[in-house]
């Protein structure tokens, strides 16, 4: 098993969106101390105290430590392979390696703002167990190593989010399945449109949600390429091995061959990952917030085709009746944020020279929140779709307008011998007739129909029966009954896998 995988137990998971670590972040008290000790050998004083507090980055990436010390226990197997460690140097870092990674999993181990970030909170707190991890940052940079770790929390994130997807599109399909016999009207610009089964409705949400695994599939497999090596831009002049690190920490192809990264500069400049994450995140929660519209339209008292679960509406405080669809509500407002994390991504990188620049620091602010926010907005509408019902009286009392079949009686028309631009006015015609005698379309007095158009002189009405609509539709990707099964069908066999 890759040893990132072993430390990334301590990273969210699927149902738990919280930190990693819990324990409050404790800045160090007084100034700063009078050389930096990772990079305080050019320097006769330290950085000032308000400048320390500006830039430190540990408060938000020590959610990167599972992660860190996954890439401390593979680089320093790498050292030893190639002959920069001795056999008890890399068994004393590995050994403390393992204290510290028992620390952080307790909330024991102290995060220090002098220490800037992650990478040397951990480093100085081997160190302290182990001297011999004074070697521990041979031939690297924190760039490739917070690029390498960046990474890895990708990869974890993407798996995660495909989790949560395949188990909100599970909800969906059962819902769908137990409604395939209830019929709503369809709508196009917010106005009654045609008919169609609230199945086939549901299963629309499905497709979309599916495309967003593709989109973090592939991310995946983009963050699967191990920068690792690359140090600060241009590699280093020890003999290092990176396809042994690399093999170390998963970064493989399906035969187990190791894949890195082709240009060091590059390797270490590189946010494409953080933005293609922010947009899956993004169209993913446009999708989330349009299914929520849809439902909050559902649940509303002029549409009232569905009761929403107790455990996610809440009510007012002044009024007693109400019962608020807050989770969806919420859901609406929540893809902002993360539309607005993209967009501060898209700032952030778009006029830095290369290579590495202290402005990408705040890259990992946008991303965690983006997959907190991804993730429990997902487990949110899984809960409130889980417990959704719709109600079948007011569902058919809709559906029943025969204006939704007036397309039908155009096709009828068609199938007459009219054309079909022609048969398009004559159904306008008998709309507007409808509407002035202030009767359903399908109840125009024949001798008005035969006026509009001589065909209507036949068995018109016929096209009013809502069976024989939807029946009639069974072409690939229409909602007739057998293709809404044979999806249903589709859908659960490909995750009975």
């Amino acid at each position: 098993m890759a040893a990132w995988r072993s430390a990334a137990t301590f990273a969210p998971h699927s149902g738990t969106i919280v930190l990693p670590y819990p324990e409050a972040f404790g800045a160090s008290d007084g100034m700063a101390k009078k050389s930096q000790a990772t990079w305080g050998g050019r320097f006769s004083k330290g950085p000032a105290e308000l400048m320390l507090n500006f830039s430190e980055s540990v408060s938000f990436d020590k959610r990167l430590a599972p992660f860190d010390i996954a890439v401390n226990r593979a680089h320093t197997a790498m050292l030893h392979h190639v002959g920069l460690l001795s056999r008890r140097e890399l068994k004393a870092i590995h050994k403390a390696l393992d204290v510290v990674e028992k620390q952080i999993a307790d909330g024991k181990l102290k995060w220090d703002a002098a220490f800037e970030d992650v990478h040397m909170n951990i480093e100085q707190a081997v160190t302290k167990i182990a001297p011999e991890a004074a070697k521990m940052h041979t031939a690297r940079s924190r760039n490739d190593q917070v690029a390498t770790d960046s990474r890895l929390f990708l990869k974890h994130a993407s798996e995660s989010v495909v989790k949560l997807l395949k188990t909100l599109q599970r909800s969906i399909l059962s819902i769908a399945e137990a409604n395939q016999n209830v019929f709503i009207p369809g709508y196009t610009h917010l106005q009654r449109a045609q008919p169609v089964s609230v199945a086939h409705h549901l299963l629309a949400y499905v497709e979309m949600f599916s495309r967003d695994i593709v989109r973090f599939e592939a991310l995946h497999d983009a963050a699967n390429w191990c920068p690792l090596g690359s140090g600060a831009l241009a590699g280093t002049t020890l003999p290092i091995d990176r396809a042994f690190a690399a093999k170390h920490l998963g970064f493989v192809d399906k035969r187990g061959n190791a894949r890195l990264t082709t240009n060091s500069m590059d390797a270490v400049a590189d946010r494409d990952l953080f933005l293609d994450f922010g947009h899956a995140c993004g169209v993913c929660a446009t999708h989330f917030s349009r299914v929520a519209e849809d439902i909050i339209l559902w649940n509303s008292s002029e549409f009232g085709y569905v009761e929403l679960p107790d455990a996610f509406c809440t009510g007012s405080s002044l009024m007693p009746q109400k019962k608020n669809p807050d989770s969806l509500e919420l859901l609406r407002g929540k893809s902002g944020r993360i539309i607005g994390s993209l967009q501060s991504l898209y700032t952030m990188v778009k006029g830095l020279p290369l290579t590495y620049n202290r402005d990408l620091q705040e890259d990992k602010v946008q991303i965690f929140d983006s997959f907190d926010q991804i993730s429990i907005c997902l487990q949110v509408l899984e809960g409130t779709i889980s417990g959704m019902s719709f109600r079948d009286d007011n569902c058919a009392t809709a559906v029943s307008d025969a204006g939704l079949l007036a397309t039908d009686l155009a096709d009828w028309l068609v199938n007459e011998g009219v054309a079909f631009r022609d048969a398009h006015h004559v159904v306008g015609s008998m709309v507007a007739k409808a509407e002035g005698l202030k009767v359903p379309l399908n109840e125009v007095p024949q001798a008005d129909a035969k006026k509009i158009h001589r065909k209507l002189g036949g068995d018109w009405r016929v096209v009013f029966d809502l069976g024989r609509a939807m029946k009639a539709r069974e072409g690939v990707g229409m909602p007739g009954p057998k293709q809404i099964k044979k999806q249903i069908a589709r859908w659960t066999k490909a995750y009975a896998k």
